[in-house]
């Protein structure tokens, strides 16, 4: 459901916010015009079937769903895709719409994403697919994205692209999406991680490592926090986070100086010391081991200059699979 109904909230905020109810608007597209039921049981009514044909549409989303396969060879559906991709001047899709997009061919030696829980078998069917584990991949005029929320995310992403940040950051801070991603950003943020911990003493230091950065996180000092040996410590925490506990901190303090990159104009020097990093050049090193972007890039890339988007854009959007146009 989400992956209809996130985008399609995100785009009426921004009718909200940019006090324009034209600026976005979004039609949902099926097989047929009979209502589609989501996984939980929403129904949703669509404005038109792929009989239509999308010339004059801007944008289109093909969301996904966990019985995607019953679509991915579609003779209708596949064969509309291929066509109507040609009218379109942004095509994406949403989870495991990517496999609708693999067997159009559209995703053929480029960079692409789905749900983790899919990735394994989108690279087996599409080897010519360049998989990345991230939030969502732009490559060219194409976008894939993860998982369910992560329809919000490029949905945030596309109105960046045409009403600039602040519109977008005025979105997110509306539908309490305190944060908004970069794409680049892993499916799993290392919170996350320290979440999925099982054992009670491993998620206390995993919570604890999170809100002191700044302290002395060595592996010496961690067990000792715990009253274990070193060794029996170092064992338990990659067991827990498959991951050893210098690699936890690490990224624990890259995924710290991210935030502070995209939301801020703090020097680096700065954002090293508050995230636990002694000199700045150990935070480059990380960045790049990471991310491989030195903090500056990363800052240029995720944290853009504002530009201003000229005239009202609309944009419309469907989904079966479907899919969001944006008509300008």
């Amino acid at each position: 459901m989400l992956d209809i109904a996130g985008p399609m909230d995100v785009f009426s905020e921004a009718n909200t916010v940019l006090r324009d109810s034209d600026a976005y608007s979004v039609q949902i597209i099926g097989l047929s015009c009979d209502p589609i039921a989501a996984l939980n049981g929403t129904r949703f009514l669509p404005d038109a079937s792929i009989d239509c044909s999308l010339e004059g549409f801007d944008t289109l989303l093909i969301a996904g769903s966990p019985g995607i396969q019953k679509f991915e060879d579609h003779p209708g559906l596949i064969a509309w895709i291929r066509r109507e991709s040609r009218h379109v001047r942004r095509l994406g899709s949403i989870c495991t719409g990517a496999f609708l997009l693999g067997n159009a061919g559209l995703l053929d030696g480029r960079r692409a994403t789905t749900h983790w829980n899919s990735a394994a078998r989108l690279a087996e069917k599409f080897p010519l697919v360049r998989l990345e584990p991230n939030i969502y991949v732009k490559d060219g005029h194409i976008y894939t994205t993860a998982g369910v929320t992560a329809s919000m995310d490029l949905a945030l992403a596309l109105v960046e692209e045409d009403h600039g940040r602040s519109t977008a950051l005025r979105v997110a801070k509306e539908l309490i999406l305190f944060l908004k991603r970069p794409g680049g950003e892993p499916q799993f943020s290392i919170h996350l991680e320290a979440q999925a911990s099982e054992i009670g003493p491993i998620r206390d230091i995993h919570e604890w490592i999170l809100g002191n950065l700044c302290e002395d996180l060595s592996v010496e000092t961690l067990a000792t926090r715990l009253a274990m040996s070193t060794r029996n410590f170092a064992r338990l925490f990659k067991r827990e986070t498959n991951m050893t506990p210098g690699d936890f901190v690490e990224a624990a303090r890259v995924e710290a100086a991210r935030r502070m990159l995209e939301d801020s104009d703090t020097p680096l020097k700065k954002v090293a010391s508050m995230c636990g990093f002694p000199r700045q050049a150990g935070l480059r090193r990380a960045f790049m081991r990471r991310m491989d972007l030195t903090p500056v890039e990363y800052r240029q890339r995720f944290r853009p200059a504002e530009f201003a988007a000229a005239g009202a854009i609309k944009a419309k959007a469907a989904a079966d699979g479907p899919m969001l146009r944006k008509a300008s």
